[in-house]
C-alpha cells in the first residue's frame, strides 16, 4: 500500500538545494499531520559529496529519509537519466504523493514521471490539502485563471507541482534524526540524446530575485510609462525591496518578464506587496496569495485589488510613490 511524501529537492546551478523544497517540506508536515504521521522523505541527486552537505537543512525541516543519488555525472540536468531514476525509486517506495517545484527544471521532469507511473499530475498548485478520504486535494488556477480547480488523482502516486513562493517556510525548525539512505546506481550503459555544451545565466534573474523578497513593490498598466516605473525603483531601493510587473506592464514593455508575478509569471509571498497601478485580476492575485500584507495604489476606487488588499490608497501613483519615498527617506535620516 502507497504511503509517505516524497518530494523532490532540486540543486540549483548554484551548488545549493531549491528554496521551493523547504516551502514544499514545511506543508508537508501539515500534510503528514493528517495522514496521521505519514513519512516526509526527499529524493536528492547530486555530486558526490553534496549530500551530507545538506543533511542539516533536511534535519532542519523535518525530513525522516532522505534518498541519495551521488555522481560527478549530476553536475548537469538530464531529463532522461533524472526521471529514470525518480521513476525506479518511486516503483520502489511506493509514496502516497509525489510533489515536485514547479521550477524550470520541475516542470520538466514531472510530467514525464508521470506518464512513466502511469498516473495523473496537477501542475502549478496553488493549495495543497488533504480531504475526508486522505486523498491529496490540489488546487489551481483554470480556466485563464478565473477560477480555482481542487483535483484529485485516482492513481498513485498523487503527483502535484508547486510555484516557488507558495507555501511560506518553517517558521520554528522541525528537527528530526533524517536517515540519508545512499542508493545504488548504473550509469555505465545510460546514454542520453542532448548533452549541455554551456550555461550561461541571465543576468536579469541575477538581479531581480523576487522569491525571498520581504518587500515588492510591483506595477501594472496603470504605471502606463518607463518613466513612471522608474518611480517604483526609487521606493524600492528606499524600502530595501525589490521590483515586480503585472502581464500587463509586461506586455506594454514596461518591465521584463523574468520579474513578472502571476499565473503566468512568478508567486511570491513577501512580507509587504505594494501594488502600483494594478487593477487586480485574478490572473495577478494567484501570485501574491502568500503576501502577508498588501498595499494597493490605484486611481480607479472601483478596481478588484481593493478587494485584497489590506491598505488602499485610492489616487494618483505618480504623485502617492514620490510621497511615499520621501517619507521613508526621511524616516531613515
Amino acid at each position: 500500500m502507497s504511503k509517505g511524501i516524497l518530494i523532490y529537492a532540486e540543486v540549483l546551478k548554484s551548488g545549493y538545494v531549491a528554496p521551493v523544497f523547504f516551502s514544499l517540506a514545511a506543508k508537508a508536515q501539515e500534510l503528514s499531520e493528517k495522514l496521521n504521521g505519514e513519512e516526509v522523505m526527499a529524493l536528492l541527486i547530486c555530486k558526490t559529496g553534496d549530500a551530507e552537505r545538506f543533511k542539516e537543512g533536511f534535519q532542519a525541516c523535518g525530513v525522516d529519509k532522505v534518498y541519495v543519488y551521488e555522481d560527478e555525472h549530476f553536475d548537469h540536468y538530464s531529463t532522461e537519466l533524472y526521471s529514470k531514476i525518480a521513476v525506479d525509486l518511486a516503483r520502489e517506495i511506493e509514496p502516497a504523493i509525489f510533489l515536485i517545484g514547479a521550477t524550470t527544471q520541475g516542470r520538466d521532469l514531472a510530467p514525464r514521471i508521470s506518464t512513466q507511473l502511469g498516473t495523473g499530475l496537477t501542475a502549478d498548485c496553488t493549495g495543497l490539502d488533504i480531504n475526508e478520504k486522505n486523498m491529496l486535494a490540489a488546487t489551481r488556477p483554470t480556466f485563464g485563471g478565473k477560477l480555482m480547480a481542487t483535483i484529485l488523482c485516482k492513481n498513485f502516486p498523487q503527483m502535484a507541482t508547486v510555484r516557488a513562493g507558495v507555501f511560506p517556510f518553517l517558521e520554528t525548525p522541525v528537527y528530526k534524526d533524517t536517515q540519508m539512505i545512499y542508493k545504488n546506481h548504473n550509469l555505465q550503459n545510460f546514454e542520453t540524446k542532448a548533452k549541455l555544451l554551456e550555461f550561461i545565466q541571465s543576468t536579469e534573474e541575477v538581479i531581480n530575485s523576487l522569491d525571498n523578497a520581504k518587500i515588492i513593490v510591483a506595477g501594472g498598466k496603470g504605471v502606463k510609462t518607463k518613466e513612471s516605473f522608474v518611480l517604483l525603483d526609487r521606493l524600492a531601493d528606499v524600502l530595501g525591496g525589490t521590483v515586480a510587473a503585472s502581464r500587463g506592464a509586461v506586455d506594454m514593455g514596461l518591465a521584463p518578464a523574468s520579474i513578472q508575478v502571476g499565473q503566468t509569471g512568478k508567486t511570491v509571498s513577501p512580507e509587504v506587496y505594494i501594488a502600483c497601478g494594478i487593477s487586480g485580476a485574478i490572473q495577478h492575485t494567484v501570485g501574491i496569495e502568500g503576501a502577508k500584507k498588501i498595499i494597493a495604489i490605484n486611481i480607479d476606487k472601483d478596481a478588484p485589488i481593493f478587494g485584497v488588499a489590506d491598505v488602499g490608497i485610492v489616487g494618483d501613483l505618480n504623485s502617492i510613490v514620490p510621497q511615499l519615498t520621501e517619507y521613508m527617506e526621511l524616516r531613515g535620516k
